[in-house]
């Protein structure tokens, strides 16, 4: 896991907030605290992915492509991933052991299972309801 889904739950968080009004990155970036590049870099990721839109200019700024309550917070959590959640076995055990032969295959379905109810759980979450939580 990396920063990715921090900072995009909290540059969606502020859109979500500020409804209609536009937002740069410079604006985004003072309040996640990082460089106007990341957040922007991130942007063009929610873009592509539908959840974001922008616009250049002097009014320029970024909006949610969407109604807080459409987008599920899994929604982020999926345009965010980078590989695996937990990871992938990076050693090749005994294939003679008992455990050994079979411990990848075993561990990558446990993998698995976990990350689909972490993604179940967050689909029962919308961002409206996440940013609600903040004053």
């Amino acid at each position: 896991m990396n920063g990715r889904f921090a900072i995009s739950m909290h540059i969606l968080t502020l859109l979500a907030k500020a409804g209609s009004e536009w937002l740069t990155s410079d604006f985004l970036a003072g309040s996640i605290n990082i460089n106007p590049v990341l957040v922007r870099k991130e942007i063009g990721n929610l873009r592509r992915n539908g959840l974001v839109v922008s616009r250049e200019g002097k009014n320029g700024g970024s909006q949610l492509a969407k109604s807080a309550r459409q987008i599920q917070v899994s929604d982020v959590f999926l345009a965010t991933r980078q590989g695996a959640f937990l990871g992938t076995s990076r050693n090749t055990p005994n294939p003679n052991c008992p455990v050994g032969k079979d411990i990848n295959q075993h561990l990558d379905n446990l993998y698995q299972e976990a990350e689909e109810a972490l993604i179940q759980k967050l689909g029962d979450c919308t961002l409206e309801t996440f940013s609600h939580r903040f004053a």
